[in-house]
């Protein structure tokens, strides 16, 4: 049973990424100043207030993202890639940058830190080598082989929440993150950029974003938490990067999945409400799916 449910968290993190790599890939950012093709995915360059914010795409199966963040003397890297094709670019590009690594924060993803230390937010480090995710890694393993990175074997270093550290000369600034998610952080970059596991993207959700009403909840206040920090730019783990709007269109969206709750009789009354009330929203696949966690 443990490992089909791991199974089933892969497909839905790659499914309920799909709308959000559309939107951003036919949306020109103005904040854009650079992409450049690597050798696999894509880097997006913002210029930010006192620092580079390097948005890695990979492209990988499970929509992946890590980032580079570039203060004047140094640089922090975030969830750093798990395919080696991945860190093999991320690597190249890093280094092209020339210019010392201050920090590797690993938040919700393990990546190819190697023996560095790594930074994480206060509790992550006993959940990744808890039995969940230990699994949900060794399942990967068993299924990719030597297509992804060896596990880190570095040190960790814990940051409590609400606490900022300065890095590379930019405030990060740690915030606990869902409650319904691994205990891990959304993360304020100085002042415009805001990271969180899920980029925010006009798409309907699945059952690993949020399962039960409780989890629905918590993703609203989570997203509320993160237009409250004035952030212009919302990154996620998953995802391509999302505006304030995306972030409103999913509270609107999240309130819209409790009032059906409420309203309707069953999973498939839901399902027909809510893909009426979004006629040819990406995701509509896996509406049902995410009905029936619902309304179990």
């Amino acid at each position: 049973m443990k490992k089909l449910i791991i199974i089933t968290l892969g497909a839905l993190a790659l499914a309920g990424c799909a709308q959000q790599k559309k939107d951003a890939a036919e949306a020109a950012d103005a904040e854009t100043v650079a992409t450049d093709s690597v050798v696999a995915g894509q880097f997006d360059v913002r210029e930010l207030d006192g620092y580079k914010l390097h948005i890695y795409l990979t492209g990988d199966e499970m929509a992946d993202a890590s980032f580079i963040i570039e203060g004047a003397d140094s640089l922090v890297t975030l969830e750093q890639p798990l395919f080696k094709v991945n860190a093999a670019a991320f690597d190249e590009y890093l280094a092209a940058l020339g210019k010392p690594v201050a920090t590797r924060i690993a938040d919700f993803h393990l990546g190819n830190t190697g023996a560095d230390t790594i930074l994480m937010p206060q509790g992550m480090p006993e959940v990744v080598n808890g039995p969940a995710y230990s699994g949900m890694m060794q399942h990967f393993a068993e299924v990719y082989g030597d297509a992804i990175e060896p596990l880190p074997t570095g040190a960790t270093e814990e940051v409590a929440f609400d606490t900022t550290v300065t890095l590379a000369g930019v405030p990060f600034t740690f915030f606990k993150g869902a409650s319904n998610d691994f205990p891990a952080a959304n993360i304020l970059i100085g002042k415009d950029a805001v990271y969180s596991h899920w980029a925010p993207g006009k798409a309907h959700v699945n059952n690993l974003y949020a399962a039960n009403i409780e989890g629905v909840d918590a993703r609203i206040a989570e997203l509320e938490q993160l237009l409250a920090t004035g952030a212009s730019v919302f990154v996620g783990g998953h995802g391509m990067p999302g505006t304030k709007e995306d972030v409103e269109f999913m509270i609107s969206y999240l309130n819209k999945v409790k009032e059906l709750r409420t309203s309707e009789p069953d999973a498939a009354a839901f399902t027909a409400a809510l893909t009426a009330a979004y006629p040819g929203l990406t995701g509509e696949n896996g509406v049902a799916s995410f009905a029936e966690s619902l309304y179990k």
